[in-house]
């Protein structure tokens, strides 16, 4: 900032800095911008001012910044198929991101009643269970509570799940034959907030996947986005794959 911007408020010149970094692509979109003190130094003004200007950046949609992580240049938003099973590492090099992720359960349990219902099958029976985030680039963006028959993947605790995701692995031992998707708007519980590094006052949409093979229930899966980052949608031609999707 130079003395022509002494008439023009302090925030707004911070403002005004940052625009143009990402205006003129010095910033690209999704790349990780100067912390509030490295932008306190670099601009000589108070906290106060830049933590103001990423505020109003953030609303204005220039930027987006995740709860212990750090703020980031936005980028187009994400959009995770309807109809279509795709892999999240596959979703997010289409559009030119770094997929990485962090697996934090794998382990087979006992079902309850009421997973039991939902997979057909007695109480009591060994179920396989994950639990992983998924990332672009430092962003979490989903993270995946996936449920899974042995019957069906009998290998699949045996797996290392950063390296391949659940979704491919599962699709290449057992194609699936049916699909359900149930899409809903919900208010994240603790620990949500936690992995997905989002507030308990933002939007979160939660994707229920069930899928069989023949008869057979094969998984069943929650899907949680952090609603600033991801969106979910589709185009398709009517057919009979629509009547089984719920929305």
């Amino acid at each position: 900032m130079n003395k022509t911007d002494e008439k023009i408020p302090l925030y707004q010149q911070v403002k005004n800095y940052i625009e143009e970094k990402i205006v003129s692509k010095k910033w690209g979109p999704n790349s990780k911008i100067p912390s509030e003190n490295e932008l306190l130094a670099k601009l000589n003004v108070s906290r106060m001012t830049v933590n103001r200007a990423l505020r109003e950046l953030t609303a204005d949609g220039y930027l987006e910044r995740v709860q212990g992580v750090g703020t980031f240049v936005a980028g187009e938003k994400p959009q995770t198929a309807l109809l279509k099973i795709k892999s999240i590492a596959e979703d997010i090099k289409d559009r030119g991101g770094v997929h990485t992720s962090e697996v934090i359960l794998l382990r087979e349990e006992k079902s309850d009643p009421e997973l039991s219902q939902k997979f057909g099958i007695v109480s009591g029976s060994n179920l396989y269970h994950s639990i992983i985030i998924h990332y672009d680039g430092e962003i979490p963006i989903q993270l995946a509570d996936r449920y899974i028959n042995p019957e069906i993947a009998p290998l699949y605790l045996e797996q290392d799940f950063t390296k391949i995701t659940s979704n491919e692995y599962l699709l290449k031992v057992a194609p699936i034959t049916e699909v359900e998707h149930i899409i809903e708007a919900v208010m994240p519980d603790l620990n949500v907030q936690k992995h997905l590094c989002i507030k308990d006052n933002d939007p979160c949409l939660l994707l229920n996947r069930k899928t069989w093979i023949e008869d057979i229930v094969a998984t069943k899966s929650c899907f949680y986005y952090p609603g600033m980052h991801y969106k979910i949608g589709g185009r398709f031609k009517p057919s009979s794959i629509a009547h089984r999707i719920i929305t």
